[in-house]
């Protein structure tokens, strides 16, 4: 293939940004597959994410079963060697102020965004180019898919956002109106300072040119002030503001095709704007595929990769393979061993889904389909453990699968609580189910919610997935409960006769590895003054608690 390093892609405002384009050696038109991100085209995946390079390589020895070597492989990436030999151009670009694209680094900001859409009209002009563009990519590249896709660029064909949030506010950053802290303050100067255009850091250097990978150094001071402070926003913007919603886009006005890929195992960062994104998406033709594994496994493996080829083939060369007739909704249903079964359907939630209300009862510690006959309550220690809710084994195999919602009644001695919510699965040996997940060990489903910021939309919200607006704070009066409704992020699991469902209800996260990542812990945003006092929970009467969940009948 020929490979062009550093091609120049000028935008409207008079900026550069730098692209590497992979494409046949043979003359002549071929759709592009285009990726968009901030962490460095140039920075192999093996100098830059070794660990996972090893676990790709170990699941998947020396990548190359389909021809590949991985000399081009980037974080997140299409791999260039898997698809240019099938007839594509692969276009890896730097984003603006990162890599080798000089200028303000800016993340999810709509100048970002309106780069993209330019970078995409740029392509679809080009001599080696058919037209029609595809975007590909994983985690910040499936968002930025989701934000330019709503702006129509007319060059674009089909979008695949594999496990990206498409919601700024509610998919990864602020759960629930809980800021998701650590996570972000440690990926912040770990993989986008590392790369912005200019550091002094060389440590990673283009391995075919031995240039450092993010240009020219400059001086530390002058790097500082060419760029927004990311974290800083992210603390300062405590609801769905304009600043936040100028990062989300309008989802339903995406017309092209949609491929969206959801892992089970990512409740914290991807899972909840892959399924969104899906279901508001305005496309006429869109799929939603749901799997397991890490979030970087499932993009590189040959299954997967193979999908990807398949849908795009449809959509950037009218390849009749037979992707139309496709089911909409492809799932993987989890097994408490780690495995899974392949579920098909037309719709999301699923067809023949039986809504169960499972009642809390806080004076026997358990769930059930009968609300108590009596009001009753509990008291915890909200930086504590918190109570659990058990349901009784069941008596056959169960299938849960979709989204959840607990109601609940609860005051606190303070004037705020924050919820955080864990679906959990215990074997009939009584050891808990624990999956790998997209970033971390996981259990089965997971949900939070600031009391504050209770208040729904009537509009959005759905029997199955409240909507909170996160436009106003209502503070709580010590001592007086208020209903809570708690959004559960989309699960599967194939419950075994003998098994039991458990509901964790506490005030701080529940960590299966350690140290974990995924945490809500910064002081300023969870002032212990304020979130560490008591919370009660109440059930029954007045104060009917309960959980809703998706039981498939046949599946």
């Amino acid at each position: 293939m020929i490979v062009e390093k550093n091609t120049a892609i000028p935008m409207a405002d008079g900026a550069v940004l730098r692209a590497n384009v992979y494409r046949p050696e043979a003359p002549g038109r071929y759709p592009v597959v285009m990726s968009f991100g901030v962490y460095g085209k140039d920075i192999h995946f093996e100098d830059a994410y070794n660990a996972q390079w090893n676990t790709l390589n170990r699941i998947y020895p020396g990548l190359a079963t389909d021809g590949s070597s991985g000399r081009y492989l980037r974080w997140e990436m299409p791999d260039p060697e898997r698809w240019v030999p099938d007839g594509f151009v692969i276009i890896a670009i730097d984003a603006r102020g990162t890599g080798q694209s000089p200028g303000y680094l800016d993340l999810y900001s709509p100048r970002e965004t309106q780069d993209y859409y330019e970078c995409i009209e740029w392509a679809g002009v080009q001599g080696w180019s058919n037209g029609r563009v595809g975007l590909l990519g994983v985690s910040y590249l499936a968002f930025k898919q989701w934000q330019v896709a709503a702006l129509r660029p007319p060059h674009l064909a089909a979008i695949v956002p594999w496990e990206g949030a498409c919601d700024h506010y509610r998919d990864a950053t602020r759960h629930g109106g809980i800021w998701n802290s650590a996570f972000r303050l440690a990926w912040w100067p770990r993989q986008v300072l590392v790369n912005q255009n200019g550091n002094a850091d060389t440590t990673h250097r283009d391995r075919d040119t031995g240039e450092p990978t993010t240009g020219t150094p400059i001086a530390p001071d002058l790097l500082a002030g060419n760029r927004a402070d990311t974290p800083s926003d992210l603390a300062r913007h405590v609801l769905d503001d304009e600043w936040f919603r100028d990062r989300s886009p309008q989802v339903e006005q995406i017309e092209v095709p949609v491929l969206s890929a959801a892992n089970w195992g990512g409740p914290g960062n991807h899972l909840r704007g892959n399924v969104e994104g899906f279901c508001r998406a305005g496309s006429t033709h869109k799929w939603l595929v749901g799997h397991i594994g890490t979030h970087y496994e499932s993009f590189y493996l040959p299954h997967y990769v193979a999908i990807q080829k398949r849908f795009l083939n449809r959509y950037l060369r009218d390849e009749a393979n037979g992707w139309d007739d496709e089911p909409r909704v492809q799932i993987a249903i989890r097994d408490v061993d780690g495995g899974a079964s392949l579920h098909t359907d037309s719709q999301w939630p699923l067809t023949g889904t039986r809504w169960t209300d499972l009642h809390l009862d806080a004076a026997t510690a358990t769930l059930s389909p009968t609300p108590p006959s009596a009001g009753t309550s509990v008291a915890f220690e909200a930086l504590g453990e918190g109570v659990d809710f058990a349901l009784a084994p069941f008596g056959s195999e169960t299938v849960v699968a979709g989204p959840l919602v607990l109601r609940t009644w609860v005051s606190s001695s303070t004037a705020d609580l924050d919820l955080f919510v864990v679906l959990r699965a215990f074997r009939p040996d009584g050891s808990e189910v624990i999956f790998t997940g997209a970033h971390e060990k996981v259990r089965v489903a997971m949900g939070w919610q600031r009391a504050s910021h209770r208040k729904l939309c009537a509009r959005r919200s759905l029997p199955w997935r409240p909507w909170h607006t996160h436009d106003e704070r209502q503070l709580l009066t010590p001592g007086e409960p208020v209903e809570v409704d708690v959004e559960i992020l989309p699960t599967t699991l194939r419950y075994p006769a003998g098994s039991r469902l458990v509901l964790t209800v506490r005030g701080r996260d529940l960590e299966v590895t350690s140290p974990a990542r995924l945490l809500h812990n910064d002081p300023t945003d969870r002032d212990p003054a304020l979130f560490g006092g008591i919370t009660t929970l109440h059930t029954g009467g007045a104060h009917d608690s309960w959980l809703r969940v998706p039981v498939i009948a046949a599946a």
